[in-house]
């Protein structure tokens, strides 16, 4: 009979956590998980879904401007933000339900409260003490706010979604994905936004082309896209609104000011510490390619790891843990060539590295790139481009980077990135009979470099 009440105690039940409980239990495993908050994570609770259900939300707008160049008189049309909200609300407590199912089906014992680490075989959750022979900490991460002067009167993400009522005026502080997508959200359900980022171009990290076409779409809706300026205080007018001072000298005034300005791995309170597990400044927990930390039987994945932050990419790691731990089939995670999203809007996908990584990783390239109105809005009139871009080693003709910026962008990529992934090149993308008409069809169409 075993020493310890579990074999596995997993501290976090977002993505990664539920998935490797889960996965571990079908084992044999006896698995116990515990969570502060509601089961499902960021991603299902205050991130991935509900944000894309209120950008879904907020392209209905143009589609119904675009329907009269197709011979549709839509009429007068008004929009209900305490709807929207109580639909999404809605949503989101069926989804949680669901991840409440998916742990009890797989007979794995939630515990509702915060974990702390003890040691590395005792975790104390309320007023329990519990023990397993090897615990997974899976925690996430939260939002980042800038230390300035009136920082508690600015919002994040989290908040962002149970907002009473729509704000009129609403200043977006950060350039990252997060701060795009809600920047295009507010903008198309009829905010008035500014987006004010510090860095020379949003999307930092991103291929060049995507970032300088995404910033000149979303010009073209009507957001106020403002670089090179700082927020540097907070302070709320007699009359509620608020006033944000950047480091120009310039000030603006908002209903809502939301701070997009990064995610950092959640540790607070967790012990880690004390109960000897390594933690870098910023709050990473450094791990090996097996998700393990610097103690024999801790482990972790997700946010907490800063790795790749992605809800899929904690989907694998735990997957990968439980299969590595308890199911006799020990496999180290592969972070290459991931794709990935940004729901602005337009939306941007990308799978493999932007060009000027792809220069130092694969020296001399073949671009490829195309820039085109989308034949949709051909009848619409609307003026938004889409931009598709392949970068091709030149040696070896694998292709190494792909780039969509325009509608759709994610459902095309996510299959691209499995030739990607498969290490395919210019070649057999040529050999490929595009579907027409499709703005997927550029991708296997593009004969001649644009440099090279």
């Amino acid at each position: 009979m075993s020493k310890f009440d579990f074999d596995l105690f997993v501290i976090g039940a977002g993505s990664g956590g539920v998935r490797a409980a889960r996965i571990a239990a079908g084992y044999g495993a006896r698995v116990g998980i515990c969570e502060s908050s509601r089961v499902g994570g960021t991603c299902v609770i205050r991130g991935c879904v509900p944000k894309k259900l209120l950008s879904y939300a907020a392209h209905f707008h143009e589609e119904f401007e675009d329907a009269a160049g197709y011979g549709w008189d839509v009429g007068k049309s008004s929009f209900s933000w305490s709807r929207l909200i109580a639909n999404k609300d809605r949503e989101i407590d069926r989804l949680n339900q669901v991840y409440l199912n998916l742990l009890d089906n797989a007979g794995v014992r939630l515990f509702n409260g915060h974990g702390k680490l003890i040691d590395s075989h005792r975790v104390q959750v309320g007023e329990d003490i519990i023990t397993a022979d090897k615990i997974l900490i899976a925690t996430g991460g939260r939002p980042w706010v800038l230390d300035i002067p009136g920082a508690e009167l600015g919002i994040t993400s989290d908040e962002a979604f149970h907002l009473e009522s729509l704000p009129g005026r609403v200043i977006v502080v950060g350039g990252g994905f997060i701060a795009c997508e809600f920047a295009g959200i507010f903008n198309g359900l009829g905010s008035k936004v500014v987006q004010a980022y510090r860095g020379e171009q949003i999307l930092r990290g991103f291929d060049h082309d995507v970032q300088n076409t995404l910033a000149a779409e979303m010009k073209k809706k009507g957001i106020d896209i403002r670089l090179h300026i700082n927020a540097i205080e907070l302070t709320r007018h007699a009359d509620g609104h608020i006033i944000c001072k950047f480091d120009d000298g310039s000030e603006l005034e908002a209903d809502v000011v939301m701070f997009a300005t990064g995610r950092v791995p959640n540790v607070r309170g967790l012990g880690l510490r004390d109960a000897g597990v390594e933690v870098l400044p910023g709050g990473m927990i450094p791990v090996n390619e097996y998700s393990r930390t610097n103690l024999e039987n801790v482990f972790a994945v997700g946010d907490v790891t800063n790795r790749v932050n992605l809800t899929p990419v904690a989907l694998m790691e735990g997957h990968a843990f439980a299969d590595s731990e308890f199911g006799d089939d020990p496999r180290p995670v592969n972070h290459g060539f991931i794709p990935s999203a940004v729901f602005s809007h337009p939306p941007v996908a990308t799978v493999g590295f932007a060009e000027k990584d792809a220069e130092v990783h694969y020296g001399e390239l073949d671009v490829y790139r195309s820039v085109f109105k989308p034949m949709k809005h051909t009848l619409s009139g609307r003026d938004e481009k889409t931009m598709m871009k392949l970068l091709v080693q030149k040696s070896s003709g694998k292709v190494v980077g792909l780039h969509v910026v325009g509608m759709d962008a994610p459902e095309i990529v996510q299959g691209f990135a499995v030739a990607i992934k498969s290490g395919l090149t210019k070649r057999q993308f040529d050999q490929t009979t595009g579907i027409h008409p499709t703005a997927a069809e550029e991708l296997v169409t593009m004969r001649v470099p644009v440099q090279g």
